[in-house]
């Protein structure tokens, strides 16, 4: 009894030793990639959206910023029901029981088995048969096993596990900004094909009473048969164009119905009486921004938690040059009979570790190595891509809202001036002073204006929109 206390007090003393050694980690020591001159200390853009001093404060409901509730509810709708979100955060769940599995490798497995054997033995020693007796064996017993993290490699392991997961989790916020801004840019364009619509409408209708009139001018015998052929032409054109315009809305709908995870029957669209682009002002530039910010976009953080991960997996993988520790214990009864399985003479158990170190692998374990520090600069370059791209996209976005914005006030006066010469001409052609022609030639400059301003209204709100994405769905308060 002694001796076994001893021994016992040795086994102790030794798991108490390599508990204190198993903090050890082969990965290198983390730091986030250098970004050097790819973190700009303002934006290139100048005008009011020049970088404030102040840190902008999220908003979730980014969107109130248009001040449309048919947007606003089904923004409301996309939250729970978009197939793309679902999956970011099945997604998510999963990496999350990815690290849990991992975090259980840490600690001591123990199986515990029950079983019963018949069996008999046959005599193969010579040639006189004897038939040996039927036995029963009966087992009752305990395994723990125990892999000591010696050389960090299940900790870096979790370490990975728990970055992929924090990844993972900034996914799912991405997929829903970007779900979000999807659906509003769909939301607008259907605006805008509707706008288009009711404008190809109103030409339509302008183009029958004209072509009326040159009907009866050709019969008074004031007009030609070419008058009333161009008269044709363009009313035709543009029923063209009003068919194209339906396809456009009808198919623009269709799309926000699978958006918010809906069949496209099931959703039919009803715009508020009284609607016009006039009225759907664009918002101003949200008072943006230190370029800090852009750092803490979804998809930035996603890609920063990736290069952690693959810096840990460093360390998994250099593990492999060191021996692996394995503690075992096992206990239990084994007996030929039931009654008499828990004597004591049927007791039996072992203890004892185990060291494992591969001698020759031919390279594997170098070519491991180098694969994850080529895995780690692979995540380190698409990290800095990243940031890059999102700058790319804030200042394509603000130029985007400046340009526009000039090239809506000029249109605006062009529109005028086409306005303007559509009436003159039409007076003069009924006074007699000219011809179709220049009627026709008025009245289609004004619908390639009209149409011309609705395109520059909807570019210049589907650049606030992604904008408002692009900077994480941060926006001023109003």
């Amino acid at each position: 009894m002694i001796a076994l206390s001893k021994r016992l007090a040795h086994w102790c003393g030794a798991v108490a030793l390599l508990l204190s050694v198993s903090a050890c980690s082969l990965a290198p020591t983390y730091n986030t990639p250098p970004l050097g001159t790819a973190v700009p200390a303002e934006f290139k853009q100048d005008g009011p959206w020049r970088p404030t001093a102040g840190q902008v404060q999220y908003r979730a409901d980014w969107w109130v910023v248009f001040d449309d509730p048919v947007l606003a509810q089904l923004e409301e709708q996309l939250t729970q029901n978009n197939p793309g979100i679902a999956i970011a955060q099945a997604q998510y769940r999963s990496a999350r029981a990815a690290l849990d599995g991992a975090r259980a490798s840490l600690f001591p497995t123990l199986n515990g088995n029950l079983g019963a054997t018949r069996s008999r033995n046959g005599n193969t020693g010579n040639s006189t048969v004897i038939q040996s007796p039927v036995t029963n064996l009966y087992t009752l017993s305990a395994q723990a096993a125990w892999e000591v993290d010696v050389w960090g490699k299940l900790s870096n392991g979790v370490d990975a596990a728990d970055a992929r997961a924090q990844s993972a989790a900034a996914l799912v916020g991405s997929a829903r900004v970007s779900a979000q801004a999807l659906l509003a840019q769909s939301y607008f364009l259907w605006r805008a094909s509707m706008e288009q619509e009711a404008l190809l409408q109103r030409s339509v209708a302008a183009y029958t009473r004209f072509r009326s009139l040159t009907q009866n001018r050709l019969n008074a015998g004031v007009a030609s048969k070419l008058d009333l052929a161009q008269a044709d032409t363009v009313l035709n054109n543009t029923r063209t164009q009003l068919s194209e315009a339906t396809l456009s809305r009808v198919q623009t709908e269709n799309a926000i119905a699978v958006l918010l995870g809906m069949a496209p029957a099931a959703l039919a669209l009803n715009p508020s009486g009284g609607w016009s682009i006039e009225q759907a002002a664009i918002p101003a530039t949200p008072d943006l921004l230190p370029s800090e910010l852009l750092l803490s976009r979804f998809d930035v953080y996603s890609a920063e938690r990736q290069v952690a991960a693959a810096n840990a997996q460093i360390g998994v993988a250099r593990a492999a040059y060191f021996p692996s520790l394995n503690l075992s214990a096992s206990t239990g009864f084994r007996s030929n009979s039931w009654t008499n399985l828990t004597a004591s003479p049927a007791r039996f158990w072992s203890v004892g570790p185990a060291l494992a170190l591969n001698l020759f692998d031919a390279g594997a374990r170098s070519a491991q190595v180098e694969q994850a520090r080529a895995a780690y600069d692979q995540t380190a370059a698409t990290y800095r891509q990243t940031v890059l791209s999102a700058f790319q996209e804030v200042e394509d976005n603000l130029a985007a809202i400046r340009y526009l914005a000039e090239e809506r006030a000029s249109q605006m006066q062009a529109l005028q001036s086409a306005r303007l010469a559509r009436e003159v001409a039409e007076n003069q052609y009924k006074a007699g002073t000219a011809d179709a022609l220049t009627v026709i030639s008025a009245q289609v400059a004004e619908l390639n204006a009209e149409t011309a301003r609705i395109n520059l209204w909807n570019r210049s709100v589907a650049a606030v929109v992604q904008l408002l994405k692009n900077t994480g769905g941060r926006a001023a308060g109003r």
